[in-house]
């Protein structure tokens, strides 16, 4: 049994403007340090950012504006925040890891990954709020701006919007950031969030390697982890900064990845 949200999805949308302006962040700093919480509803949204970069604010509305906007008027509130002293030492001469967390990493079902596959056809032809659930034979779909007959004819054996067709964003449903972790791990678990984080957050770095590892190994990883270690799982953090780089990289940035998380 396994749900996916759409990139359109209220929560999603706050997940990609998080991750909008952390790929500002390493654009801006060679080693940025940044945490981004969004909040959008009903014509408001609200931007908390805590880092070391020196961002213009004019910048990070465009980016609200570009993902966020569209054909909604949505005024947004920005606050931008040096980051802890204390937790800014904890950087200042190597690479360690940025905070405490729990993670486990777990193997992806095929039931998991054929969701995966529905949930990205469907939304490259209806790329408006959508989100699906696949429970072994039952398949539930429920799509913004689409006509329920039409996906019937797609999927015949699947629920189609149980209460009829519908409009959705964020004029119908509020969003947050790291609010569909199911969506974006499967059954993996972390004590964090994915997304609005730089690399040297556990919540980012240490979740994409036991993920990675997960798949290659076929097994579950479990890690933990406290502020300023340097060693886990046998290997320096760094490496595992790199390891969760270079996959950041490869799917086209954190914008990209905030989209449909790691599966």
């Amino acid at each position: 049994m396994i749900e996916k949200v759409n990139p359109m999805h209220p929560d999603k949308i706050c997940d990609r403007v998080a991750g909008a302006i952390v790929d500002m962040a390493y654009k801006l700093h060679d080693n940025p340090k940044i945490a981004v919480e969004v909040l959008i509803g009903h014509g408001y949204g609200h931007i908390i950012i805590e880092t070391n970069v020196d961002f213009e604010k004019e910048d990070i509305a465009m980016i609200f504006e570009r993902i966020a906007g569209g054909k909604n008027e949505i005024r947004c509130d920005i606050r931008i925040y040096p980051q802890d002293e204390h937790l800014s030492k904890n950087q200042e001469d190597k690479i360690r890891c940025g905070d405490n967390g729990i993670f486990k990493g777990m193997p992806l079902t095929d039931e998991q990954k054929e969701l995966s596959k529905i949930a990205r056809e469907i939304y490259t032809s209806y790329p408006f709020d959508g989100k699906y659930i696949l429970d072994g034979d039952r398949l539930i779909i429920c799509q913004s701006n689409a006509k329920t007959t039409d996906l019937k004819c797609t999927y015949p054996n699947a629920e189609v919007n149980p209460l009829g067709d519908w409009t959705g964003g964020t004029n119908v449903d509020t969003g947050a950031t790291n609010r569909k972790l199911g969506s974006d791990m499967a059954d993996s678990i972390t004590g964090g969030g994915l997304h609005g984080k730089d690399l040297s957050k556990a919540d980012v770095s240490v979740n994409i390697y036991a993920f990675l590892k997960a798949q290659i190994t076929g097994k579950p990883v479990q890690l933990a982890c406290a502020i300023g270690d340097e060693f886990i799982d046998g290997r320096p953090y760094s490496e595992i900064v790199e390891i969760a780089r270079e996959y950041i990289h490869s799917i086209g940035g954190f914008e990209k990845f905030a989209e449909w998380g790691l599966f």
